[in-house]
């Protein structure tokens, strides 16, 4: 049998009173200026996404120090200057956490930085989409806290997540932003009830969950924005979706031709019965 996924997210967090002293995240118009003046500095520079620049394909910039040495740090006196104002608005804060931190101003208030690959859940997702556009990103990329972090993501993990059945308990559970889905952590995702599945399922989710990668990558042009706006929606990504659908549906015991209410039915039935047996 597979363990379901059941660890929590890990949010990662930039705090904007520290974006403001580091000048994060930079436009490429500003860290290709930034680096005309400061040539030392370009390789400190790791691609930055929140939920807009992930499916958009748009990164933003963000200027790690985290790793840098201190004689390297004096070699770059821009890049030190920006590391003396973190330090001296950590001094000044009323907070005794903010001033302890004061000690580490090349370091972030707030980090998760995964070691490999990982999943990304966007916060905030049109509901024109008919799935919320959830993907890898490398552990040289870093995202904002508009991103949700599924450090453990297998591609069965993603073939759950990616899934109508998921769709139908984020469409029920999610909160709204205006109109669109707000994805979170603890109540759509710690809540949502994952199948109990045997290999032969496990491994028929996982290959499913490819296709849909696959589907994508015929596209290396388009956004994510682009393949999942109903109107472009590419066929290979329909069929690539429809194919990911049924193998999870045949998982949590659903007839392909399960409607969203049967298939929301289904997932309280089993959530009830879940937290019958935490109430034990």
């Amino acid at each position: 049998m597979v363990t379901p996924l059941k660890t929590l997210m890990g949010f990662s967090v930039y705090l904007n009173v520290q974006l403001k002293f580091y000048n994060l995240p930079f436009t490429k118009d500003e860290k290709d200026n930034f680096v005309k003046e400061e040539p030392k500095s370009k390789s400190y520079f790791k691609e930055w996404y929140g939920a807009r620049e992930f499916l958009n394909r748009e990164p933003r910039y963000c200027l790690w120090l985290g790793s840098t040495t201190p004689k390297e740090l004096r070699s770059m006196p821009n890049v030190l200057e920006r590391v003396k104002a973190v330090k001296e608005f950590r001094q000044s804060s009323k907070s005794a956490g903010t001033r302890k931190i004061a000690k580490i101003p090349t370091r972030f208030h707030v980090e998760n930085m995964p070691n490999s690959n990982y999943l990304v859940i966007p916060r905030v997702s049109s509901e024109n989409r008919k799935y919320i556009p959830i993907g890898y990103m490398k552990p040289s990329e870093m995202s904002s806290d508009a991103l949700l972090i599924v450090t453990t993501g297998t591609k069965y993990n993603f073939g759950i997540l990616e899934s109508n059945v998921h769709m139908a308990w984020v469409r029920i559970v999610a909160g709204r932003l205006k109109s669109d889905y707000r994805y979170s952590g603890h109540i759509v995702y710690n809540n949502f009830p994952w199948p109990t599945v045997d290999e032969r399922q496990h491994d028929k989710i996982a290959e499913t969950a490819q296709g849909i990668l696959d589907a994508r990558n015929l596209y290396p042009d388009s956004s994510l924005a682009d393949l999942y706006d109903p109107l472009t929606m590419p066929i290979e990504l329909q069929k690539a979706h429809e194919a990911n659908d049924k193998a999870v549906l045949q998982a949590y015991g659903l007839k392909p031709s399960a409607t969203e209410a049967e298939i929301v039915q289904h997932l309280f039935k089993m959530y009830e019965k879940l937290t019958a047996k935490a109430d034990k």
